[in-house]
């Protein structure tokens, strides 16, 4: 038996579950930790009357079984996996090998536990299209934008980001040449110094909250033909009049990239071509293994604390009471 952490009539509850069986392109993990990713997981929690729903999908863990589809990975190997619905928190995962990548001994496990966190980050930049030397402002600092502030940190992008927690917002104010602000004032201040008063060539609006007068503001802040990119859970309401004289592009990063959602990649577990779909979610999640290897980027800040699985349902009543902390890991053992 397994445990695993659900949602169920607005409650969170931890349950006994049958191990899954594996099935021929599928890894079965046992799972070390797992990230809580606040934002997505109180809307879950939220839709969860009259309904169960696990929750989760960021985890790391060590290969106890392999189908006979997979080549990737063997027994033994540390592996760090995103996507519901094969990733929640559960003491055990049955993950498409697809869904999986090789976590080098030398990275903390806690660390790569942030794999969803990653891929959804480095897909979210990727929908920017920037270019070496531009520049990049981010709204919502939670922990998916704290970790993309700091992915285009290490691109050598210049970052100027904002959220109207001043904890957040100081967690990673100068981190790498990073400007950071709690007030509007101030971080328009800076665009407009930043950029000779052009504006940003990209804005990745990262705060949920549906509307928000970040996101009619936000096209303020880009030059001509500059980008909004919606990361969170935002409503897109935009000016007609602003998006036609900045001829603006909006679009939509939809989580970890090429594959999320098509049961082909996913349920069956058969990748893209290579040459033709260069960046898979996959991909992108062996990327954030990559940064984390080598030391590009840290995450080690963004844990708060580590909990037990036993534990889970004061852990999620402390962060609904608590909105300014990050995140927090759940140990499995």
């Amino acid at each position: 038996m397994m445990k695993t952490i659900m949602a169920i009539n607005g409650n969170v509850e931890v349950v006994k579950q049958q191990i899954p069986e594996l099935a021929p392109a599928y890894v079965l993990v046992k799972t070390k930790y797992t990230a809580i990713s606040p934002g997505t997981e109180m809307l879950l929690l939220g839709n969860s009357i009259d309904n169960s729903l696990r929750l989760g999908y960021s985890a790391v863990g060590e290969v106890v079984e392999v189908g006979e589809q997979v080549d990737n990975v063997e027994v033994g190997d540390i592996v760090a996996c995103y996507g519901a619905p094969y990733v929640g928190h559960s003491s055990f995962l049955h993950v498409p090998k697809t869904l999986v990548a090789k976590v080098p001994a030398h990275i903390p496990m806690q660390n790569a536990a942030f794999a969803a966190h990653g891929t959804i980050a480095i897909h979210a930049i990727r929908k920017a299209n920037l270019q070496f030397g531009e520049s990049v402002a981010i709204v919502g600092l939670g922990v998916l934008g704290q970790m993309i502030a700091k992915i285009c940190s290490a691109a050598a992008y210049e970052v100027i980001a904002y959220d109207k927690m001043a904890e957040r917002a100081a967690m990673i104010d100068g981190h790498n040449g990073i400007k950071a602000f709690s007030t509007i004032e101030d971080f328009e201040r800076a665009i407009a110094d930043t950029t000779n008063g052009f504006g940003v060539d990209a804005v990745l609006l990262c705060a949920g909250g549906k509307r928000s007068e970040t996101t009619r503001r936000s096209l303020s802040w880009i030059r001509k033909q500059g980008k909004v990119v919606i990361v969170g859970d935002v409503e897109p309401d935009f000016d007609r009049e602003d998006m036609f004289s900045k001829e603006a592009e909006i679009t939509i990063s939809r989580a970890g990239g090429p594959g999320r959602y098509d049961p082909i990649y996913e349920q069956q577990a058969v990748d893209y071509p290579y040459g033709y779909i260069r960046w898979t979610e996959g991909r992108n999640l062996q990327e954030f293994i990559r940064l984390l290897a080598n030391k590009r980027i840290d995450v080690a800040p963004f844990i708060s604390s580590i909990e037990s699985v036993d534990d889970a349902p004061l852990v999620y009543k402390n962060l609904m009471k608590n909105p300014q902390e990050l995140t927090k890991l759940f140990i499995f053992e």
